[in-house]
């Protein structure tokens, strides 16, 4: 009988260029030592002078090492090491993608008043990618994974440099309990709250006093699905937000619009449906029939990709077990 083998053992220093660049890498009070310690309790890590050593289980000591030189090249990029930082790169390197955070991190395609938007997981680069890469792109994932911000962003790219003429913004207008002809108010007092969402990222992105000029022109255009029926969308960006609240027929009007020289991304939740029961969704379908065409790609986001407050994968996670009978 053979006795179980130890795991390698393995031990390495890291040597920073100053205490100051030291510093920067470890956050404030040390915070990354702190995660280090408690995602790989194993580990032993010794500060000395300006060098740090690790040692451990091999395993457990190569991936410390990479969230160290990942967050050691975002600090010397001028990223602040902040707790949401150390987070997003310690998932994705447990994650094993193979991608190095510092470079994804620090990959921005768009300046927006001081503010630089990147994707900030994997998945949301791949979802950014091939919206560079399809003519449609649909984005699954459940709320605070960045679909439809990370949309509209590639959307204000495309019209900054010319590539489309227009953004087009638009959501079914679902009621939750209520019928719009039952609430109070004119027709776009009704639609307002459903659009409002849109509104809201792009407010993020556009110079607030510039967009009722880009409404009023027709540059951007933020409208219920049901005024799409009937158009041909040429040199457009796209974007239908809430898809999973589309019927089939729904679905197929908006895809069919698309017109030459045009991107189109949709979105949606496959698990926060809010048609009437037994009313099956334009997303599940369009997924369903289109999975798998030449220039249309599915991408599926997940609760690791969450980039709200840190309890919101958690919440994510908890529901998706208890909706599975976990």
């Amino acid at each position: 009988m053979s006795l179980p083998t130890e795991p390698a053992h393995e031990q390495i220093t890291i040597s920073f260029a100053s205490a100051e660049d030291m510093v920067r890498t470890f956050g404030t009070q040390d915070l990354l030592l702190r995660v280090l310690e408690g995602l790989y309790p194993a580990l032993t890590v010794a500060v000395r002078g300006e060098e740090l050593d690790v040692s451990g289980p091999a395993a457990d000591v190569g991936q410390a090492q990479q969230v160290i030189e990942d967050l050691h090249g975002l600090a010397r990029r001028g990223t602040s090491i902040t707790p949401e930082v150390i987070e997003q790169v310690t998932t994705l390197v447990r994650g094993g993608s193979g991608a190095r955070s510092s470079g994804l991190l620090s990959a921005s395609f768009l300046s927006s008043r001081g503010r630089k938007i990147r994707p900030k997981t994997v998945n949301q680069q791949a979802y950014v990618e091939s919206i560079d890469q399809n003519t449609i792109t649909f984005g699954l994932g459940p709320a605070g994974t960045g679909k439809t911000y990370l949309a509209m962003a590639k959307a204000v790219q495309a019209l900054q440099a010319k590539e489309v003429n227009r953004i087009i913004l638009t959501r079914p207008a679902v009621e939750a309990g209520e019928r719009l002809g039952y609430l109070p108010g004119t027709l776009s007092e009704k639609i307002d709250p459903y659009l409002r969402p849109l509104y809201d990222a792009l407010h993020d992105m556009v110079e607030p006093e510039s967009i009722p000029r880009l409404m009023a022109d027709g540059t951007i255009e933020v409208a219920p699905l049901a005024y799409m029926r009937g158009r041909t969308l040429n040199d457009a960006f796209i974007i239908l937000d809430e898809a999973q609240n589309t019927t089939g027929e729904q679905m197929k009007m908006f895809l069919t619009r698309l017109g030459f020289s045009s991107h189109m991304v949709v979105t949606g939740d496959t698990s926060q449906v809010d048609l009437p029961r037994g009313t099956g969704s334009g997303l599940d379908q369009a997924v369903s029939v289109l999975e798998g065409l030449n220039d249309i790609a599915v991408i599926r986001l997940q609760s690791v990709d969450v980039v709200r407050h840190r309890l919101v994968s958690r919440i994510v996670d908890a529901y998706e077990e208890h909706d599975h009978g976990g």
